[in-house]
């Protein structure tokens, strides 16, 4: 950013940091989601979608250099009052469970890293772009936060142009992801926003890099609107990659060839297939998976049987040998 453009709202943050405004990351959204807070992070949970909106927190240098351990305890979010997605919607789909808000960003403790797998803050990306240049903007953002002291970080699908469902909760498959981080302090103001299609690039992170304003006119969101408007539309409006000061990662996962299978819920499997085969493991003839025997004989797929206080079917896993799971039974 221009330093006369900085120079003309110093005094104007000052005003705003001296407010304490709560809530900066949180967007303002023209969409009836529910808004869910949990220890570290606030999602805005889309039921036509069964996935967060969005998902926006404040990531500082000091919760990057927790200590919480990876637990992979992926799990319905049990705040979701219409019932979040499940982890078998993403069983034998092909997709990822994409973490929006990063277990490495919520190494703060282990209440915190744990709520980082709840259901309602994955999204079903494709392997490689979920390990590949997905993984580097999550690096690319920390390294932000260490060099800031602290931003603010706030991630989401774009459901726009769809690749189709998953699972029995028909969990949209988006066809991109956006970011936007807000470094709000002095004396480096700045903001700048990304947008990646759900798949393998071996692009630098800088070429996907745009302003706040490119990426609200995607998502419908406006960001960071708590800001005095010359503040907002000064930072919003533009964005410089070099100020940041990270290095401009690539990824070595390419767009290869994926594997020509189908998966149950009749979307192209997205798994990466090696060098002259046609078919992933999961895909290629005479596979047969290892079935566990059934200990219980639940109705609709172990799924409780009950209805939530709005008339949709409950999404929780019924309890072993019932049809209901413990809050309906």
């Amino acid at each position: 950013m221009p330093k006369f453009i900085k120079a003309s709202f110093v005094f104007t943050w000052v005003i705003v940091i001296g407010w304490g405004q709560s809530d900066l990351e949180i967007p303002v959204s023209p969409f009836n989601d529910e808004i869910v807070r949990h220890s570290a992070y606030t999602l805005g949970y889309s039921e036509a979608h069964e996935q967060a909106r969005w998902v926006a927190y404040e990531l500082t240098s000091s919760e990057i250099a927790g200590n919480a351990k990876r637990k992979d305890n992926f799990r319905s979010d049990p705040s979701v009052s219409t019932g979040s997605a499940a982890l078998s919607d993403y069983r034998g789909s092909g997709y990822d469970r994409g973490h929006l808000a990063p277990a490495a960003d919520m190494k703060r403790n282990v209440t915190v890293m744990s709520e980082s797998f709840f259901m309602s803050n994955m999204s079903p990306q494709t392997p490689s772009f979920n390990r590949g240049i997905w993984k580097n903007l999550e690096e690319t953002v920390r390294k932000m936060a260490v060099l800031s002291g602290a931003v603010y970080v706030v991630t989401g699908p774009i459901f726009s142009a769809p690749q189709g469902q998953i699972g029995d909760s028909k969990v949209t498959i988006p066809s991109s992801y956006y970011k936007v981080i807000l470094d709000f302090r002095e004396p480096g103001l700045k903001a700048i926003g990304f947008i990646l299609a759900n798949a393998a690039s071996s692009r630098p992170i800088s070429s996907f890099a745009l302003s706040v304003d490119d990426v609200e006119s995607r998502t419908g969101l406006d960001f960071f609107s708590k800001l005095p408007n010359n503040v907002e539309n000064q930072l919003e409006s533009q964005y410089d990659y070099s100020e940041w000061k990270v290095k401009d990662l690539t990824s070595s996962r390419k767009a290869g060839k994926t594997c020509a299978g189908t998966t149950k819920a009749g979307n192209k499997c997205m798994r990466a297939v090696k060098a002259g085969d046609t078919y992933c493991y999961q895909h290629k003839p005479g596979y047969s998976p290892k079935v566990k025997a059934k200990t219980s004989t639940l109705v609709s797929g172990g799924r409780c049987q009950a209805k939530t206080q709005k008339g949709i079917q409950c999404k929780r896993k019924a309890a072993s040998g019932s049809a209901y799971c413990w809050q309906h039974k």
